[in-house]
């Protein structure tokens, strides 16, 4: 049987261990899968793009198991009442390739996604960082505050987003947090100045200029959240020329990320590395740093292995008939005849 987490199983999973400690625990298993990178057989995501969106496949496994994320990305679906992103993936076992879970991924990756970000940011940033500056306040902005909040640190945090209701949304969302002081900015600028950490975080599918170099200070740590496919950007190419840029897989952040407006040698750095304390991060404390967040599936097998984890612990989520269970394994057409229906389809009296 395979464990099935639906929403309602996920929600019931965080209510029941907090946000904090699964955004917390998330982190704890990314941390643990990059220090093993070189473990992983890895591979760029498949993405059918279209002109509002794009539609995309992540695979990756290791010895283990085999793991995959569905996941979309259409900017115009909040006019439509839709998510911008939804998802879903799997786990699956490598012995037998047997699925042993099938699980939303569209909360589970707002939460991977600002795991992500925060354990960067502990590589890379200056470790007496308090204050975070964040320009776009949709749907990933609670997350990437809470994880930046209670992963690294921040205790003040300024916001912009040129729909006014978005910035309220997001200031109503963290009033339970009152050792988290926000701060409604009147532009992307005036929300930067004097930051520790910039995070962008927009949601267009184009080629936007969100943060420019008059709007870069040093020592800044930038965290690119929202420049994840092939024509979306967010930062000026200056910024990108100035800073020290690390990457989570090159191959598909050079088509997806920011520093697709760079020319192919350019050079990035591997975030795993630092991590796995192979490399040090920034060199100084007036170096910009520069995290090209793309999201990639390595982050999505730690989500939904940890996912796995809480799930059968909780024993939340259902079993279900996935695959077929046979009597015998060479002769799948018996489930298809059963006791009540010929061959033919029609029901026996």
């Amino acid at each position: 049987m395979t464990r099935f987490v639906d929403v309602a199983a996920l929600c019931r999973i965080v209510n029941r261990v907090g946000a904090d400690r699964f955004l917390a625990g998330i982190a704890t298993a990314m941390r643990e899968d990059f220090r093993r990178w070189e473990s992983f057989e890895k591979s760029a995501r498949v993405a059918n793009h279209s002109e509002i969106g794009v539609i995309e496949l992540m695979p990756i496994s290791d010895q283990e198991r085999y793991a995959f994320k569905y996941v979309n990305g259409h900017p115009a679906n909040a006019n439509k009442g839709v998510s911008t992103v939804m998802a879903f993936g799997a786990l699956a076992d490598v012995e037998t390739g047997f699925p042993t879970l099938l699980s939303e991924l569209t909360l589970t990756t707002a939460f991977r996604t600002a795991a992500a970000s925060a354990i960067a940011a502990e590589a890379l940033a200056r470790p007496d960082s308090h204050v975070m500056g964040m320009i776009g306040c949709g749907a990933q902005s609670e997350f990437q505050a809470i994880a930046f909040h209670t992963l690294v640190g921040i205790d003040e945090l300024r916001i912009f987003d040129i729909d006014r209701t978005a910035m309220e949304k997001l200031r109503r969302n963290l009033l339970h947090r009152p050792d988290l002081k926000v701060t409604l900015a009147d532009s992307a600028t005036a929300a930067v100045r004097g930051a520790d950490i910039v995070t962008t975080c927009t949601a267009d599918k184009a080629w936007a200029t969100i943060l420019t170099p008059d709007m870069v200070e040093p020592g800044m740590h930038i965290n690119g959240v929202g420049g994840d496919c092939l024509g979306k950007t967010e930062l000026h190419i200056d910024v990108l020329l100035d800073a020290k840029i690390f990457v989570e897989f090159e191959p598909q952040t050079r088509i997806e990320g920011d520093i697709q407006q760079l020319p192919e040698n350019h050079p990035v750095n591997d975030l795993w590395r630092v991590i796995a304390e192979l490399e040090t991060g920034r060199d100084d404390n007036e170096q910009v740093t520069f995290f090209d967040s793309v999201g990639f599936a390595l982050e999505d097998y730690s989500a939904l292995r940890y996912v796995q984890q809480l799930a059968l612990e909780l024993d939340e989520g259902e079993e279900i008939a996935l695959i077929p269970e046979l009597a015998d394994p060479k002769d799948l057409f018996q489930r298809v005849l059963g006791s009540s229906t010929d061959w033919s389809g029609e029901k026996v009296a």
